[in-house]
């Protein structure tokens, strides 16, 4: 198998794939070394963006990969699937899901000790949407559920990892919640788009 043709079986791996895959699953599937593999995945990435290519390769931190329809498109691709559009997101849910990204893995009793209130069903709802998963149970009486942070979550909001957050207001490392409207997130109509002020 010649290079060009390892990039093709990539593309149509992550096509096929549609989560982010590790690239040490890529390499193994290809039978080259990992190292190998992120070589021909940024060269595939290169390729389609040179291209204008529909199509974007996005890289998820540690080291997974995916296929993804470039954003410039989105509102297109929204119109030939015919799909409803999403609710937006509420203040109260952007609260949470700010609580868990900064904060993960949590339990809802700290996400509603940091709020003051029930969020059990904000917490629901974020979970249906796939912004949050389940991430096992804390070492703490009565063993409560954790929760974190999703891979849609980072995709969303346009980030790599989660220290790709903005940073809060006041000191580094600084675990209180800002109320400032500087460091929350617009969104728009559909609720997938978001950006940070």
């Amino acid at each position: 198998m010649n290079e060009q043709q390892k990039i093709g079986a990539l593309e149509a791996m992550l096509f096929a794939h549609a989560d982010p895959v590790e690239a040490a699953r890529l390499a193994d599937a290809l039978r080259v070394e990992p190292e190998e593999a992120v070589r021909l995945l940024k060269k595939l990435q290169k390729k389609l963006d040179e291209e204008e290519s529909g199509m974007a390769i996005l890289y998820f931190d540690p080291n997974r990969w995916q296929m993804a329809t470039r954003p410039y498109y989105g509102e297109m691709v929204k119109r030939i699937l015919d799909t409803r559009r999403n609710a937006p997101l509420s203040p109260a849910a952007l609260e949470v899901l700010s609580v868990i990204a900064y904060n993960q893995p949590v339990s809802r009793s700290f996400i509603e000790q940091v709020r003051g209130v029930d969020s059990s069903s904000i917490v629901a709802k974020l979970l249906e949407k796939g912004l949050i998963e389940e991430a096992g149970r804390l070492d703490l009486p009565g063993k409560p559920i954790a929760f974190q942070v999703t891979d849609s979550f980072l995709r969303v909001f346009g980030l790599g990892s989660l220290a790709d957050l903005p940073p809060l207001h006041g000191e580094a490392g600084d675990n209180e919640l800002s109320e400032s409207t500087d460091s929350t997130p617009d969104i728009a109509e559909d609720g997938e788009q978001l950006e940070w002020k």
